[in-house]
């Protein structure tokens, strides 16, 4: 499998952690200055997962993509290989994000599963540890200041 994976333990409960990770990515999508802004999340194997993430200078990166499958309140898995109407995309991954109670926090996992290995090499090379890491940091700081 060609997986990056970054976990963290969080201080808070996993029902706050997955309330924030599901209903606020908004504030921790993308590290800052970027933001991101949710086009729909119809959160169901299947359903549509869109947003675009906008940079500090006016760039504009749209995300496309579907659920493959939502486990409320344990994780969810996306992908953009295919669009909302089972178009074919150019695949770049598959991303899973989980959660799960851990001592008196929470154990938070993000993966980017790819077809390639060509494809995870450009992904850690495009600065995923840094980048999904400063995204955590962010979630971890609004799951951890209530």
């Amino acid at each position: 499998m060609h997986e990056l994976s970054i976990t963290r333990h969080i201080a808070a409960p996993v029902e706050r952690v997955w309330d924030v990770l599901v209903n606020r990515q908004e504030e921790w999508w993308c590290p800052k200055p970027w933001y991101a802004k949710i086009v729909e999340q119809d959160r169901r194997p299947g359903g549509r997962c869109a947003m675009v993430m906008y940079g500090p200078d006016g760039e504009e990166m749209p995300q496309e993509g579907v659920f493959l499958a939502w486990d409320e309140g344990r994780r969810f898995v996306s992908t953009d290989a295919v669009t909302a109407d089972f178009q074919p995309a150019g695949p770049f991954m598959i991303g899973i994000w989980e959660v799960a109670p851990e001592g008196d926090g929470t154990r938070y996992t993000a993966s980017a599963r790819h077809w390639t290995e060509e494809a995870m090499r450009q992904h850690a090379e495009m600065g995923f540890e840094a980048g999904w890491n400063a995204c955590t940091d962010q979630l971890q700081a609004l799951c951890e200041s209530a």
